[in-house]
């Protein structure tokens, strides 16, 4: 068996597996035991002297993919320490949850590795359904309605994706494939006007998926109502596949010289998040909520970045790592802060910087979703408005301070008001609950830092290979 099967079989059997183990504390050991297996292997296949091409067509892992899975597969196995002590109530079942959990590692692992169009729809749309159960684990009137709205509006999302790939393979004409080599290498062949419409059932599809505005009204409730590091895992892995999904389009695009043409499209659904998510960050009360607007705002940026081309391919991708960790991250920060206060309302999240520990994380925290210096997110968000003004798009250059602007606003109103609104009382939180999510969420904000204050000469690399991939 290959390493590519073996990451795709790996979560897939033990996701079974966890519906048959009788005890919780086995599917908990099974879920972090199965995480960091996934991790190991993953990072083993950046050594060039490994090869994790599968004996299918179907499968194939290039740059592209293994930056994706990368993504994935880390904030997985964060995720998964993390809820080694948040799954601690022994009075209810953990299965389905646990099950679930390992069914999406898997489906979105064969996601990274698809190379065929239609059996990438298949695989995104396999992650909507193992994700909507994680959203309604605390069984509640209001998470069982998020969990429906998700798969509702995601499913209408995939249902355009699906019409769109019908539509790429009547474009490919006589090639009659949608392998994404054939694609690629028969690009000049395919049929403009039917490859453009796909492209834009295709970009409306993904885009549900992504939650970009005005297809991202499932975000909010979702977000709000899942458990936190669900909350963490959706916004920075899952959203990863259907922008490997755009990527794959990009790639066509790029080489049937349609360039231009997916590239504004992209830029018209980046600004519009970032509106939307600059118009709303400012009365929301709910700090998930809020999160949840501001992964909308990300998924703009990335978005916008890769509607301008070649010169903003490189931060697109390298805010794709750093939104991934940060909202990872700041979930994980939120779900312990509710152990304290059994409260998400910012109104009643009150003193918290009276915590040395977590005050410096809550602020690291909003640093990197505002995007200021030193982090990470500060120098994609400025290679992007650099690659905007050098491509003359100065509207959108405008647009997109603008809606920072508004957001940077919006953001500091909550964290402030975490931080330093409301009198002492014993229920301030004085540390991290549990040894394992501290140590978790403490990794999370070492790599967060350090990614901005220095970035490693192998990820430079890989960068620069996904953005030669990309082409254009």
């Amino acid at each position: 068996m290959t390493l590519l099967l073996y990451l795709i079989l790996l979560p897939f059997i033990a996701g079974l597996a966890a519906f048959a183990l009788p005890k919780n504390n086995q599917r908990k050991i099974l879920l972090v035991g199965v995480a960091l297996i996934h991790l190991m292997v993953t990072l083993a296949l950046w050594n060039p002297g490994v090869s994790p091409t599968a004996a299918v067509g179907f499968l194939e892992l290039d740059v592209l993919g293994k930056l994706v899975l990368s993504v994935i597969s880390i904030l997985f196995a964060a995720v998964s320490v993390y809820l080694w002590e948040y799954l601690k109530d022994e009075g209810s079942s953990n299965r389905i949850f646990t099950g679930c959990l390992l069914l999406l590692l898997s489906s979105m692992t064969l996601v990274t590795a698809s190379v065929h169009m239609g059996l990438l729809w298949v695989a995104l749309e396999a992650t909507t359904l193992m994700s909507a159960p994680l959203i309604s684990f605390e069984r509640s009137r209001q998470s069982t309605e998020a969990a429906w709205k998700y798969i509702l509006i995601c499913s209408v999302g995939i249902a355009l994706a699906l019409l769109g790939t019908i539509m790429l393979a009547i474009s490919s004409g006589s090639l009659k494939t949608v392998f994404l080599s054939d694609l690629l290498a028969h690009a000049g062949q395919l049929t403009p006007s039917w490859l453009k419409l796909s492209m834009v059932f295709l970009l409306i599809g993904y885009g549900t998926k992504m939650g970009l505005a005005p297809m991202h009204t499932w975000k909010p409730d979702t977000y709000a109502q899942a458990p936190a590091p669900i909350g963490g895992l959706m916004s920075g892995a899952l959203t990863a596949c259907p922008i490997l999904a755009i990527l794959r389009l990009i790639q066509i695009c790029n080489r049937a010289g349609l360039s231009s043409f997916i590239g504004s499209i992209l830029m018209l659904m980046g600004v519009l998040s970032l509106g939307v998510a600059a118009v709303f960050m400012l009365r929301q009360k709910d700090f998930s909520r809020l999160l949840a607007y501001s992964s909308v705002e990300n998924m703009g940026i990335i978005a916008l970045g890769l509607g301008l081309g070649q010169a903003a391919y490189w931060p697109s991708l390298f805010h794709l790592i750093n939104n991934a960790l940060t909202k990872g991250f700041m979930f994980m920060l939120v779900g312990d802060l509710y152990q304290h206060y059994r409260s998400k309302d910012i109104d009643r999240i009150q003193g918290a910087g009276k915590s040395m520990m977590i005050g410096a994380l809550l602020i690291l925290g909003f640093m990197s979703l505002t995007g200021i210096p030193p982090l990470g997110t500060f120098f994609s968000e400025i290679m992007i408005l650099t690659a905007a003004i050098q491509s003359k798009h100065y509207l959108t250059a405008v647009l997109f301070v603008l809606f920072l602007s508004v957001i940077f606003i919006g953001m500091a109103q909550a964290v402030l008001q975490m931080f330093h609104q409301g009198p002492a009382s014993k229920s301030e939180p004085q540390t991290i609950t549990g040894a394992w999510s501290r140590a978790t969420i403490l990794v999370m904000g070492v790599l967060i830092l350090g990614l901005g204050l220095y970035i490693p000469s192998f990820m430079g690399n890989i960068l620069r290979s996904t953005q030669a991939a990309l082409g254009g």
